[in-house]
């Protein structure tokens, strides 16, 4: 049952194979076996998973159908979820039970959708490896003395290592696509706004965006369904109808115009990901996509642009964890000074703390203008790239990371190393626009992922994409040994 995709288990529950709360069972008894070598689980939640598995058996016992209707999956840990414990990976949030359910929580609980439980991540989504949590690092299931890629890297390892079909997640500059390259799996970052992010514990407000991560570009699609729409609780949702993405997911891609930047193909990427890229564009090519050579010229500002931002919303969303309201608060505080001190210093790891006084130094009077101001200004001119990258291709293709995943505490000594490693996903972010990252191959028996981004609203098109090339490809079936 463990190695079913959502598609074929929504088809097995339909077809009465087995149910809900049978699946379940499975799943629950596979993550208390094997998740401690991984460590991709923060919280499990077995009662309420089996309450929901009985629901939505008793559901489609009245007749009631649907994709998600009694499918199991998992929230990124920093999605409320009432009653239980929401993290967001960090020791300043460890005692905390969320009052009320993010929207996406509710959406999916709503269609049907089990809750095994909430997955490790970077401690407040800050970092590209899974290993400044407070409940320490997770494993890559391809290889256990490699990172998973962050910060959904729970989220990534547990489906790679079919523990649960799907699962949730958010991309802030890259943290759905880049762990879905690393452990070989399909991910998706919608377009900004097309999933409400209320009840999702902020980062840097502008760019954070959830998502699906999954196996195929066929189960994303289902999970997006659930996930996308309005919320009038999120003042940066999109009013837009939301399509049937599984609808479009098997139209031709005869005529397709692809966009392959040159800057892509730098002496920073690794050449055996460039050639499998290259090998991914010909498969493209036989299913008759058109490719064309495009330029992202202010690409090469993107990195120092976003590391200056995202720090910058931090420090102004992460003020209000002081240790009064709500959180950690430190042991005999002398005073309020030494309250608020102790309880962000006791509370906050070292990645976290980097990142609030980087952006809190950007802030500052002085230097709003020559760093903020800045780095938005740049943020613009990314964004006009695109639009006429777009005028002239349908989508833009290219490696999703320049290296495959990295040893476990490799870059910790260099965190800027870490950074560069986000140099093709943190545009995305920058522009508001949707990407997917999709298996194409491996290096060294380590995952490899190629990146489509597409016009605003255009997930279908990525989705299409993705799933044509996953008909006429096998590197999405590939398990890894062990699991």
């Amino acid at each position: 049952m463990h190695q079913l995709t959502l598609a074929e288990i929504a088809r097995g529950l339909a077809d009465k194979k087995f149910s809900s709360e049978e699946l379940t069972r499975v799943l629950l008894a596979r993550i208390t076996q094997l998740d401690p070598q991984l460590n991709s689980f923060i919280s499990l939640t077995e009662e309420l998973a089996l309450q929901q598995a009985q629901a939505a058996d008793a559901r489609r016992a009245k007749g009631e159908t649907g994709a998600l209707l009694g499918a199991p999956i998992a929230h990124k840990d920093l999605f409320c979820t009432q009653g239980i414990r929401t993290s967001c990976g960090s020791k300043m949030l460890d005692n905390f039970k969320a009052p009320y359910d993010a929207t996406v929580v509710a959406k999916l609980a709503a269609a049907g959708a089990v809750t095994l439980g909430k997955t490790n991540m970077d401690e407040f989504a800050m970092g590209s490896a899974n290993e400044s949590s407070y409940y320490g690092a997770v494993k890559n299931p391809w290889n256990l003395e490699h990172v998973p890629g962050g910060s959904s890297g729970g989220s990534a390892a547990a489906v790679a290592a079919r523990l649960l079909p799907a699962a949730t997640a958010t991309d802030t500059g890259g943290s759905i696509r880049q762990p879905a390259a690393f452990t070989n799996l399909t991910g998706l970052k919608p377009t900004y706004g097309r999933v409400s992010r209320w009840g999702m514990i902020a980062y840097a407000s502008s760019l954070d965006q959830g998502g699906p991560l999954a196996r195929t570009a066929e189960d994303c699609a289902i999970l997006l369904q659930g996930m996308a729409g309005f919320d009038a609780n999120d003042s940066t949702s999109i009013d837009e109808p939301v399509p049937d993405y599984s609808a479009s997911l098997n139209g031709s891609l005869q005529g397709l115009r692809i966009g392959v930047p040159k800057e892509y193909f730098s002496e920073g990427l690794d050449p055996r990901i460039a050639e499998l890229i290259h090998n991914s564009v010909k498969e493209l090519q036989k299913l008759g996509a058109v490719v064309k050579e495009i330029s992202l010229p202010n690409m090469q500002h993107a990195i120092p642009a976003y590391y200056v931002i995202a720090p910058a919303e931090a420090s102004s969303n992460l003020s209000r964890f002081d240790g009064v309201r709500f959180g950690y608060r430190c042991e005999d505080p002398k005073d309020l000074t030494d309250l608020y001190k102790r309880s962000r210093g006791e509370g906050f790891g070292a990645e976290v703390q980097r990142r609030i006084m980087v952006g809190a130094y950007a802030l500052s009077a002085g230097y709003y203008d020559a760093y903020y101001l800045k780095a938005q200004k740049i943020r613009r001119l990314v964004k006009n790239d695109f639009m006429a990258a777009f005028n002239e291709v349908d989508i833009i293709l290219g490696p999703t990371t320049p290296n495959p995943a990295w040893k476990l505490g490799a870059k910790n000594s260099d965190p800027v190393a870490a950074y560069l490693e986000d140099v093709y996903t943190i545009t995305a972010n920058l522009a508001g626009l949707p990407g997917l990252s999709m298996p194409a191959g491996f290096v060294d028996g380590l995952p490899v992922g190629v990146q489509l981004l597409a016009p605003y609203f255009q997930e279908g098109r990525l989705l299409n994409v993705a799933h044509q090339y996953q008909l006429n490809t096998d590197w999405h079936t590939r398990t890894p040994t062990g699991f």
